[in-house]
């Protein structure tokens, strides 16, 4: 069972945020996180974003994938209208900065991120959202917004015991080397994105 480890206030480019880290054992490295908006009304729905791990998107900035700018534009957001972001380390769709790398390779001769992910005999996509929602029900949310444009984030939050008000969109436009990124994404895992902007 995770529980809270440890918490603090966090002034952030963006505005100050209550972190609060989860995890089984205080001694993990890499817990769980819950980045929680100083004006949040835990009396009306919450604002919320399941958001995982990704080192090249979010601390270099990669051009391959939108995560960072998705991780920022939640912040912002977040930020102005209240709400959490639970952030979990799954990075690279929970199969690690090694074989992310290795997936990265294959991906430059060719082959898409699902198929460079089975090649590797790895799955398509081994993320966990249970976790979400198990901080979601430490913290006591009972109703949110769901910030996403993935199906299996609302399938989860649908089949567990907090309600789900509304889903918001959180579509950041493709550039000239993410294109097949968010192609693969809408036409092999369903996500909800707008043709125009990829």
């Amino acid at each position: 069972m995770i529980k809270i480890q440890a918490e603090a206030n966090v002034p952030t480019e963006h505005g100050s945020f209550r972190m609060i880290a989860f995890s089984e054992n205080e001694n993990d490295w890499m817990p769980h996180m819950a980045i929680v908006a100083e004006n949040t009304d835990f009396s009306k729905p919450v604002n919320v974003r399941f958001h995982s791990e990704c080192i090249t998107g979010e601390v270099f900035h990669s051009k391959k994938c939108e995560c960072g700018q998705q991780l920022d534009a939640a912040m912002k957001y977040i930020h102005e209208h209240g709400g959490i972001i639970v952030y979990l380390r799954q990075e690279g769709r929970n199969i690690g900065i090694i074989n992310k790398l290795k997936a990265y390779s294959l991906q430059e001769k060719g082959l898409d991120t699902v198929q460079a992910n089975l090649q590797l005999g790895l799955p398509a996509d081994d993320r966990n959202f249970g976790v979400a929602i198990e901080i979601l029900n430490l913290l006591e949310v009972k109703d949110i917004n769901l910030l996403t444009n993935n199906p299996e984030k609302v399938k989860y939050v649908v089949d567990s015991n907090i309600h789900l008000n509304s889903r918001i969109p959180l579509q950041i436009p493709a550039n000239e080397i993410s294109k097949g990124y968010l192609k693969t994404k809408k036409d092999f895992f369903g996500h909800l994105l707008d043709d125009n902007d990829n």
